[in-house]
């Protein structure tokens, strides 16, 4: 699901399957460039990082080829985004793409044992509260000491103004699923301190998102 991101719309952005398994969010075109800039100088020097929430696997395709030292492993619970990811990484030619594996964040066990780093994009704020809480227990048992967590996405920072465009996707959001919403930051910093994981300063995004960095 972590395609269908805000920027700038007031709704999250539907996939775009037409006639093939491929599915297309226009999203990922306008964000993948500004969000690899800052995983350059997050990401880890080798070893798996474990994608949350993949949607259709564009993202997974594009980083993995940005970063062929890393193992990249996408992951998401619905069936359609996973033949959508399946369907990517065949058309991939990167040789560190993993085929996608069915993984519900807010369970207790997920099929992936270890990473060295763990990506979600634009998960938190199209699910319900308790996907947020499971990604970051699953982030305290997988990552290794100095492992990061990267969340990227709309968020809420208390004493820094929200953007109207913001307000309007949050009340969007909720009535299209009240168990939805932009989630505060200093509530993802409580499950971080909950979990043993540490938060570095949120990174300005465009189109009003934010990365935000935690390490266990």
């Amino acid at each position: 699901m972590s395609n269908a991101g805000h920027e700038g719309t007031v709704g999250p952005q539907p996939f775009v399957f037409g006639g093939e398994a491929r599915g297309d969010a226009p999203a990922t075109h306008r964000n993948r460039d500004g969000i690899a800039a800052v995983l350059r100088d997050v990401l880890p020097a080798g070893g798996t990082v474990l994608e949350i929430a993949s949607g259709t696997g564009q993202h997974a395709a594009y980083f993995a080829s940005l970063f062929p030292e890393l193992v990249w492993q996408p992951s998401d619970t619905d069936r359609q985004a996973l033949s959508s990811i399946a369907a990517w990484g065949e058309a991939s030619a990167s040789h560190n793409l993993r085929p996608p594996v069915r993984l519900d964040a807010s369970a207790d066990e997920w099929p992936v044992a270890r990473a060295d780093g763990i990506l979600c994009i634009n998960m938190a704020h199209i699910s319900p509260w308790s996907a947020t809480q499971g990604l970051f227990t699953g982030a305290a048992r997988l990552l290794p000491e100095g492992g990061p967590l990267v969340i990227y996405g709309p968020f809420v920072r208390s004493g820094v103004e929200t953007a109207a465009s913001n307000l309007a996707f949050d009340e969007n959001l909720k009535a299209r699923d009240p168990r939805w919403g932009l989630r505060r930051v200093e509530a993802l910093d409580a499950l971080a301190q909950e979990n043993g994981l540490s938060a570095a300063e949120p990174v300005p995004m465009p189109a009003n998102n934010l990365m935000l960095i935690y390490r266990r």
